[in-house]
Parts: structure tokens; sequence; C-alpha cells
């Protein structure tokens, strides 16, 4: 009997074991479904800064004769208009998730026949710190639903939430929702780098429209480099016909206004970047008398690191010293500034090697008599700077004009109210030294921004790779490593650390996409959706009411974005197995990794 009652009791105790690991496994899945936000399958990415969609949330039935009216007096607002109507009518986006098991469909109720656009100032143009707010309301009785903005850019911010608010086939559309809406940031950027490898137009166009879609706003064309020069300058055309990779990887002046145009009607600046005096190998060929160092091996044999001459493969500075550098530039410069109607023009200014500029005899001779690198910098500034300003753009440099540690300018040299400086390196830190010293700043860290981190290195015979123990230095043999992932792109806070003052002067910041290791092959799944994650946390940022990041809730959000972005054609990787999204909660964890 003692036996037998041990023996139940023992059985007892095993079954309600098993029941409460049950029960808090149910309650810890609940947990998880209720912080991974309430998804029911239409979203808006980016998060809008206030988005109300009453409980119980309903949707209507959008008219197959639905129309758009608006001020049609605005070249790029009907471009805009246009694109958008077709859209709308033809996307029929299918959910991940069925919103019809969480929205009452109401198929009774009047269709929504029209959105009506109002635009305060129409010839607002598109340049830094203007108005992309808007409103938008959709009335639950169908109708006509309303979109305000302060400017046609804010309108088309607000066509583009209009489009992700209609899905299904046929077309159904949220209704009883008020939005309003404005980007934190004003400068929200992605860098693609067209030098190393080259990227046709109808690459660049993509990635446009996808930024557009993402509520990003500024083109950062990094157009030249050492390794090719593919710009047709009107003025200096031997610099692409003999810089460039071949005559098919040009960039004609009427590419250039294809590609600036496209942005316009999207909502996008285009800001070119011609990098000097550092990154200029790629001059030599039509000019080799004003570039130093050119086609020499880049870090030669039995030369300490801080001889080398250059950082990768691929050397050359341009010639501080000689005259005839500024001819040159000074053509391209104009050109440039012809080409691109942007009133930035970012003139680069990284990464000058002592070592490159110490190879010139003329450089050695300066040098001898008592001359500092710094201080040809400082020409090379002071002959360029005052004619871009000259032009009515601000210029703007990489950090390391005014940071690096061996060569950089007083900042004397570079007036505030004409200058911007762009950082990507030590994170915080670097932007905080910015800041502090009064000039505005647009945030590129490399620890965080940097969309090609993560994929090795590119010299043929680096033996760091030879290893049987699964190991390799340097975070995978990567000098920026490891991969970024979305998440940290996503948490990551510009603004960190600064005083109030000093965050009204971040403008912004930028995903960059260098490309020793990036073609078109790959150029989608490399930007997105990862710059979708930079471009909410830009516009609306990453913490909920109370103050919390939000990450966790996005990825549910940001899974419906992907998969909608690649059914409008944008090849973007995915985040998380569709299983994921299919069961809630599931995919988190309840436990600390560390």
């Amino acid at each position: 009997m003692f036996s037998v009652f041990n023996t139940f009791n023992a059985s007892a105790l095993q079954i309600l074991t098993i029941l409460s690991l049950l029960l808090a496994s149910a309650a810890q899945i609940s947990f998880l479904s209720s912080q991974s936000n309430y998804n029911s399958g239409v979203n808006v990415w980016p998060k809008p800064r206030n988005f109300s969609w009453p409980q119980p949330q309903q949707a209507n039935l959008l008219s197959p004769n639905f129309t758009i009216t608006f001020p049609d007096h605005h070249k790029y607002l009907s471009s805009s208009v246009k694109r958008y109507l077709q859209l709308i009518l033809t996307e029929h986006h299918l959910p991940l998730v069925n919103p019809s098991s969480f929205i009452h469909i109401n198929t009774s109720a009047p269709p929504l026949l029209t959105l009506s656009i109002t635009v305060a100032d129409l010839s607002a143009p598109l340049h830094h710190g203007v108005d992309e707010s808007y409103t938008l309301t959709i009335p639950i009785a169908g109708g006509a639903a309303d979109l305000a903005a302060q400017t046609a850019w804010g309108a088309m911010r607000g066509l583009e939430t209009f489009s992700q608010l209609v899905w299904g086939d046929p077309s159904l559309v949220a209704v009883g929702v008020y939005v309003w809406d404005s980007p934190l940031f004003g400068h929200r950027g992605v860098l693609l780098d067209t030098s190393r490898n080259f990227y046709g137009v109808q690459d660049m166009l993509r990635t446009i429209e996808a930024m557009s879609a993402n509520k990003l706003n500024v083109f950062h064309w990094h157009i030249t480099d050492s390794h090719s020069f593919p710009l047709m300058v009107p003025s200096e055309p031997e610099l692409a016909s003999k810089g460039s990779y071949g005559s098919n990887m040009h960039y004609s002046p009427a590419d250039v206004t294809k590609i600036v145009e496209f942005g316009l009607e999207h909502g996008v600046r285009v800001l070119p970047e011609i990098d000097s005096p550092g990154h200029t190998g790629s001059w030599a060929a039509a000019y080799p008398d004003i570039v130093t160092c050119a086609n020499m091996f880049w870090w030669p044999d039995g030369v300490d690191w801080a001889d080398r001459l250059a950082s990768e493969p691929g050397t050359g500075h341009l010639n501080p010293l000689n005259p005839k550098t500024y001819q040159v530039l000074k053509n391209i410069i104009r050109d440039v500034a012809t080409l691109f109607p942007e009133p930035f023009y970012h003139a680069g200014a990284d990464e000058i090697i002592p070592g490159c500029w110490k190879a010139d005899p003329t450089i050695q001779s300066f040098l001898s008599e008592g001359g500092t690198l710094s201080q040809l910098l400082e020409l090379f500034v002071n002959s360029t700077f005052p004619y871009i300003v000259s032009l009515n753009r601000t210029v703007v440099y990489w950090e390391d004009v005014l940071l690096d540690d061996n060569i950089k300018v007083q900042s004397t040299v570079l007036p505030q109210e004409h200058t911007i400086l762009q950082t990507w390196n030590n994170g915080h830190n670097n932007t905080k030294r910015i800041v502090s010293s009064g000039y505005r700043v647009i945030v590129s860290s490399s620890e965080f921004y940097y969309l090609d981190c993560g994929h090795g290195d590119f010299l043929g015979n680096d033996s760091i790779y030879d290893q049987q123990t699964g190991s390799v230095t340097k975070d995978g043999g990567s000098w920026c490593g490891p991969f970024k992932t979305w998440q940290t792109m996503y948490n990551y806070d510009i603004t960190y650390g600064l005083t109030e003052e000093e965050v009204k002067l971040v403008l912004g910041g930028e995903v960059a996409l260098w490309s020793e290791q990036a073609d078109p092959t790959v150029l989608d799944a490399r930007i997105w959706p990862r710059a979708s994650a930079v471009a909410e946390s830009l516009w609306s940022g990453n913490r909920d009411e109370k103050g919390m990041k939000r990450y966790a809730e996005a990825t549910d959000r940001l899974n419906e974005w992907r998969s909608r972005i690649v059914a409008r054609g944008v090849g973007a990787e995915p985040i998380q197995p569709l299983w994921c999204v299919r069961n809630p909660g599931m995919c988190n964890t309840v436990n600390s990794f560390g």
C-alpha cells in the first residue's frame, strides 16, 4: 500500500510538473505575442509619428473608379500622383498575415471614391529642411479622404502612407484613420559608391524609388574614387574616357539629368560627391602630373603600415602644390554644380595618407623646407572651398578634414555657416566632437551604418583566411565587421550623449554601401531592408510612447514591409522565416543570451 501510494504520489507530481510547465509556456507565448505588437497585417512603414485607427479597426472597399484630386500645376507632384494612382489601383497587395482575422471588412459601406490633396506652398524647393509634414484623414463613411501638406514633398510622403493602407483584391482601404506625420530628421540618406564597381542607371533609379517608399530623401552619390572616374564631365571629358572602366561604364550628362529628375519626382535629393584630394588615383590616366603616388603598390614590401601609400589597393592623391590641380578641379566643380541642382556639394577630403604625398618630389622639397602635411591640406582647402561656396553651395566634408590624427585643418579654415561634416569613425564620440565645435553633422558611423561590413576583405592572397580552427581575426576579415544587422541599425541613437543645443546641429544620418564587394547583382539585398530600419529610426524614432525601444514590435511590421517592397520589385533579403510571422511570439525569447 505504501509502495502504491508513493508511486501514485510520484505520478501526480510528474503530472503537476508537466502542467505547470505547459501553463508557464503558454503564459510565455501569450506574453511574447503581446510584446511582438498587434499585427493586423496592415501597417505603415516607417511608422507615422501619430497614427489613429480605433478599435474595432474597419476597412471599406476602394472604388474601382478611385481618383486623386490635386493642384496640378506642380510638375513633380503631378508625376507622383500619376504614379501612386496606378500603384493604388493595381498593386492588390496580399499581407503575410490575413487582415480579415483582425479587421472588420464592411463591404456594404460606400466605397472610398477620392483622395483630395491640398498643398499650402507649392513653390518650396526640395532642399534640406523643407517641410515634409502631412495629415491624412480617411473617413469611416467612405466618400472622400483628405491629404493636407505644407509642401509638395510632404504630399508625396502622405501618398506613400495612403498607398500602404490599401490592400487586397478587390482593393480594400483602412477607414476611420487619422495620421499626423513629420520626420524627426531632415536628412535621411543612402550612400552608393559607383567608382569601385559600376552600377547602371536603372539600378540607381530602382534604389531611389525604394528610398522614396521608405521616406528616405537623400541619395548620396559617391561618384568617383581611385578605382574609376565614371562621370562624363563636359569640360574635362578625358577624365572619364581614360579613367573609367570602359565606354559602357560612363554616366553621361543625360544620365545625370535622368537620375536627378527621377529623384525630384520621388522627393529624393541627389547629392554628388567628388572626393579629393585623396581617393583620386583614377584622375592620373588623364592627368598624371597632378596626382601623387598614382598606380603604385598600395603597401610596399617591408614598409610599416604608417608609411603605406593607401589604406586599400588603389593609390593616388591630388598634388596641392601643382597649379594645374586647381584648373582641372575647378572645371569639375563648376560642371558638377551645373549638372546637380542640389545645394550641398560633397567634397570628400577623407583618408589623406601621409606616404602618398611624401612620395612626390615637390612635396618632399616643401616638407624639407619646414612645411607640414596639414599645411598642404589647408592650402588645398583654401584653394577650393571658396570656389564651391561662390557657386551657392554648402560644402560637405568627411570628418577627417577636422578630426584626423595626422593631417587636418584648423577650424578657422572652415566657416560653420558654409560647412557640414559627415562622421564615419568612433560612433557617438566623433559626433560629439563635431557638434561641440559648432558644426552641423550628418551621421554615418561605420560601427552601425555601413552596409558593406562583414563580408571579408578583398585582398587576393591574404593568409588570414588559411585557418583550420574556424576563427578568423578582425571580425571575419572585414575591417569594419561584423555584419551590421537591421536591429543594430534600428537601435542606434544618433544624438546619444548630446545636449539639447547640440542635437539641433544633427541634420540626420546616412547608411553607406561601399562597393569593393558589391555590384548590381547584390545591390538590393545589401541595402534592403536594413536601410528601411534606419528610415524608421530617422523618421519617427526607435522608441514607443513610453520611451522604450520598439525593435521587438517592429519585427513583425518589418517582415510585412519587406514582403511588400519585394512585391514592388525590390530584392530585399528576409529577416526571419515565414513561420515566425505565422506564429506570433514564437521566434522571440524570454531569456538573455548574456
